[in-house]
């Protein structure tokens, strides 16, 4: 069909030791026909190669608010992953804090009735915390969709498997 839109999908990336990689994952989302737009935590643009990420996607990758009049840098998503997710970022989401663009995104999206999947990346100490287990029943109950974790093996795709189911 002539002039249909190309769904884009918002990569959110924590800082975590394996955010390096996200590239994988963003082409593995190209690869489905996802046009990607990445927002990364302020702290995750330091584990990740941003130049290479504005590269391989075609966007800027956001960080931090934009002002009052400045053009919007990403069309609207269509859907949202997070990935990696870290213990930080699934405890203040789903106690509903907004501090930084990347948690205010996810905070949003809720609203926005978009399909939402997370790939949790946390150690096996931070999964035994009672405030990971009550964060993702309460991320669950606001219908995001949450991939299977085993601590120290990071796997990129399965999580935009959930954007399909």
């Amino acid at each position: 069909m002539a002039g249909a839109r190309t769904p884009v999908l918002y990569v959110v990336v924590c800082a975590a030791g394996v955010a390096g990689g996200v590239g994988e994952l963003i082409s593995a989302a190209q690869d489905r026909g996802w046009d990607v737009g990445v927002v990364a935590t302020p702290l995750a643009t330091g584990f990740i190669d941003v130049a290479a990420i504005e590269a391989q996607t075609g966007h800027p990758v956001r960080s931090a608010w934009r002002k009052p009049g400045d053009p919007r840098p990403l069309p609207d998503p269509d859907a949202l992953v997070v990935a990696p997710a870290t213990f930080n970022t699934i405890n203040k989401w789903a106690a509903g804090i907004s501090d930084t663009l990347a948690l205010g995104i996810l905070c949003e999206s809720y609203g926005w009735g978009i399909p939402v999947a997370v790939q949790p990346c946390l150690s096996a100490a931070q999964v035994a915390h009672p405030a990971y287990g009550e964060s993702l029943a309460k991320l669950r109950r606001m219908g995001v969709r949450i991939a299977d974790f085993t601590p120290g093996a990071y796997r990129w795709t399965p999580v935009l498997a959930l954007l399909e189911s």
